[in-house]
């Protein structure tokens, strides 16, 4: 019997698991690398050890010091989680060499599918070889990995060259591998998966299927289960692929088989060797504990001949630090405040707690947030609810575009589930919220409530001149009233009923609210469930950069600089000139305009902070330039 864990990860991955062992009364130990010393699951696991270093390369992605860990720590199993060293084959020969249970697949079956050419041979299907403009548009996967790394959509030919030797840089970055291979583009088919569990004893459960079509740069978003509309034939086939696809390498425990859908076709993706981010809603549907079966599998228990009946609907929305209307941007800082309503058994699967940091050098992700309702529709309207009432402080968020998305009336009747979803609809749901004007009166009346607690003043016989507070693109003006309290000016049509430094009631159009404003010394203001960025009244000149100033939309590491870049060459707007790395993504930043390329400030290697200036490109004039 296993008595004590320890999880080869971090962040919500390892207080997934450590949940469920708790549960169990079984042991548990973390590891941790220094830029997560404070970090949640340190905290939850009844031991840590510390692997020097922040970067991954350096600590969780080095093998060794997690089978040291482990020994050093009393531990007698080791569970890898989902990510960094889950699908490496020669870290489970590691483990089970050290004298230690792997809670995973057999290291066999894991090198059979890790490369994605050899598992697609495995079920006779080859690659694509001696591409034409007849095959257009196909797409460049890296043959290891996965999560949308060394990924490339290829729509002209004469750039199939260059994406090949991108795709292959970033997968050889990101995982030890440059293979990378090309297959047919399905322009906007459904992504869809299997979840299988195998024990030793020859049995193989396939649990339902799950929808992950929402994604952003190739990373899903939001995922459920069942995959809705599916035929029943066809479910029966994507069943019977991923069993096969199991027996086949001799599967042992948790595996997802990965499909894309495309006119009533389902063309096989890839095996992935261990549990899934969006496993919970198959654990919703199907009513069991995927890592409390992981754990028995690895005990040698047998599983029953056929996994539970399914029930209901399950949806999961994976709730990021990130900008969407600003190509989905990493964002970092301190989580002053983070809290989810649980009322109707709404679940939180989360690495971070209020108070907490997130940094650059990991995934970005805050939260997994997910529902289970009789239907599909309660679902998508009690995760909406849900969404829409969290609170989160700090850093900008997608629970706007989750909320949204939810809403959106493709996604809320399942009539266009596809991959292209955020192609065809990020514009509109990346609008404004509805209520953000508003909010910004609050903060605005909220700050001149402080104010006047703090310095005195209040209504004058002669009129005042309006004050005027800027959020963003949003112009609030008010002035004080006799009374003691505000009149707003603009926008019209709103009436203040109250007042203060943490709370503005509000009425418009006859209906009244209350909007809880809180600032923070970092500069932002949250008013209800909105994030403000007050404008500031008197631009810093420091702030202040020549012409042509390219500046990092984000904290990252610079991973490589174009073939040949340097001082004085000329470059052409939309040009990549460099690559950033930030939380598990790789982001193109491209000339500004075209020009010379007058300074460059940018090194692989170098770690830079959000603003940092990475190059400039003078412009020239041309004959319709004003000079």
């Amino acid at each position: 019997m296993i008595s004590t864990v320890l999880v080869a990860n971090r962040g919500e991955i390892a207080c997934r698991v450590f949940r469920t062992c708790r549960e169990l009364g079984i042991s548990t130990v973390a590891v941790y690398s220094d830029a997560d010393a404070g970090a949640l699951h340190v905290r939850e696991a009844d031991a840590a050890v510390r692997l020097p270093g922040a970067a991954p390369s350096e600590t969780y992605l080095r093998g060794d010091l997690v089978v040291k860990a482990a020994l050093a720590a009393g531990a007698d199993a080791v569970h890898p989680g989902y990510g960094f060293l889950s699908e490496n084959a020669d870290f489970a020969r590691a483990v089970t060499d050290a004298g230690l249970v792997w809670i995973g697949p057999p290291p066999e079956a894991i090198e059979a599918m890790a490369s994605k050419t050899r598992a697609k041979e495995l079920l006779g299907i080859a690659p694509l070889a001696d591409v034409t403009e007849a095959d257009l548009p196909v797409l460049v996967k890296a043959a290891a990995g996965g999560g949308g790394r060394g990924m490339r959509i290829v729509r002209e030919l004469a750039a199939l060259p260059e994406e090949l030797k991108a795709a292959s840089a970033e997968a050889a970055s990101a995982f030890g591998d440059g293979e990378v291979f090309v297959e047919p583009y399905v322009e906007n088919g459904r992504h869809v998966e299997v979840q299988v569990l195998a024990d030793t004893h020859g049995t193989v459960w396939a649990l339902g299927t799950r929808d992950c079509s929402l994604q952003r740069r190739h990373q899903k978003v939001i995922e459920e289960a069942p995959a809705p509309g599916l035929p029943d034939e066809l479910r029966a086939s994507l069943r019977d692929t991923a069993v096969r696809a199991a027996e086949a390498v001799g599967y042992v425990g948790a595996g997802t088989v990965e499909f894309l859908v495309a006119d009533g076709r389902a063309h096989f993706l890839e095996m992935n060797t261990r549990l899934q981010v969006e496993h919970p809603v198959t654990e919703e549907v199907y009513g069991v504990d995927l890592v409390a079966l992981q754990l028995a599998v690895a005990q040698g228990e047998a599983l029953p001949p056929e996994p539970p009946a399914p029930s209901g609907h399950a949806i999961e929305a994976r709730l990021y630090a990130e900008d969407p209307a600003r190509g989905w941007a990493p964002q970092t800082g301190v989580l002053h405040r983070f809290e989810v309503p649980r009322e109707g058994r709404v679940r939180v699967d989360t690495g971070y707690v209020s108070g907490d940091e997130v940094g650059i050098h990991y995934d970005a992700m805050l939260a997994k947030v997910v529902v289970h309702a009789p239907t599909r529709a309660e679902a998508v309207r009690k995760l909406a609810h849900a969404l829409e009432r969290t609170r989160i402080h700090g850093p900008a968020t997608n629970r706007e575009l989750l909320v949204a998305s939810l809403r959106h009336p493709e996604y809320a009747a399942a009539e266009r589930l596809d991959t292209g979803f955020y192609e065809r609809n990020l514009t509109a749901l990346t609008v404004a919220p509805e209520g953000a004007e508003y909010a910004a009166v609050a903060a605005a009346l909220a700050e001149a409530s402080a104010n006047r607690a703090r310095f005195g003043g209040g209504w004058r016989n002669l009129r005042s001149q309006d004050e005027t507070r800027a959020y963003g693109d949003t112009e609030i003006r008010y002035r004080p009233t006799r009374d003691g309290g505000y009149e707003v000016t603009l926008p019209e049509g709103v009436r203040v009923v109250s007042a203060g430094p943490d709370r503005v009631r509000l009425e418009v159009g006859g209906v009244v609210r209350d909007v809880d404003v809180t600032a923070y010394e970092d500069g932002t203001v949250h008013a209800g469930p909105h994030r403000l960025t007050p404008r500031p009244r008197f631009p810093d000149p420091a702030d202040q950069r020549e012409p042509g100033s390219l500046l990092a939309p984000m904290p990252g590491t610079v991973v490589r600089l174009a073939d040949g870049l340097a001082v004085g060459d000329r470059v052409a707007a939309g040009q990549p000139l460099l690559w950033l790395e930030a939380m598990k993504m790789e982001h193109r930043v491209t000339a500004p305009a075209s020009g010379t390329l007058t300074a460059l400030h940018a090194a692989p290697g170098r770690q830079v902070e959000v603003g940092a200036l990475l190059a400039v490109v003078q412009t020239e004039a041309t004959e319709e330039d004003p000079v």
